[in-house]
């Protein structure tokens, strides 16, 4: 069985893994500055925060999902008493490969929810639905992987995702109104 409590404790606060980014940071802080939630989403999380909630999440710098996600999970955490700590995925690979996406793709962000004791609640990522569906319709216009414009074609692509993500405030609340739901199951 996992330890849930102990990656927590081993986790680094929202602040520290902010303060250590290399990558990505601008964007990150730009969001969590300008993204809030509405009354109605404020009310649904205040009464979360009877259950002392934690969250391990698993990121890296370099991901652009995680620049969009972490900010707005920040937000949701302030609201409801959740309190956060971040790992890297690259150097905590045992936890994150109890958490794949589909079963094989090491994707990030991952949110796990866990109780006082270190009991799983929920687990969120790496992306909102609608975010999931955008992604999938761009991957689609690109060329063949063996194409030779496929890596320049696929960098240009990532490139608009990090500008929307950046600045599209429905994408925002398509994230938090997704990180809720699974929070509120």
């Amino acid at each position: 069985m996992k330890d849930l409590n102990g990656w927590f404790e081993k986790g680094m606060t929202a602040d520290d893994y902010i303060n250590a980014m290399t990558r990505n940071k601008d964007g990150m802080v730009s969001i969590y500055e300008k993204f809030s939630l509405s009354e109605e989403d404020r009310t649904k999380l205040e009464a979360l925060k009877s259950k002392n909630l934690r969250a391990i999440v698993l990121t890296e710098d370099w991901c652009g999902d995680a620049m969009l996600n972490n900010p707005i999970l920040m937000t949701i955490a302030e609201v409801a008493g959740i309190e956060i700590r971040m790992l890297l995925r690259d150097q905590n690979l045992e936890l994150m490969d109890g958490y794949l996406t589909n079963g094989t793709s090491r994707a990030i962000p991952i949110y796990i929810f866990i109780d006082q004791e270190g009991n799983e609640v929920a687990v969120w990522g790496p992306r909102a639905p609608e975010v999931q569906a955008r992604v999938d319709k761009g991957r689609a216009t690109l060329p063949d992987k063996d194409a030779p414009d496929f890596q320049e074609k696929q960098l240009a692509l990532y490139k608009s995702f990090n500008e929307t993500y950046q600045t599209d405030s429905a994408i925002w609340q398509a994230v938090a109104n997704s990180i809720i739901s699974a929070l509120l199951k």
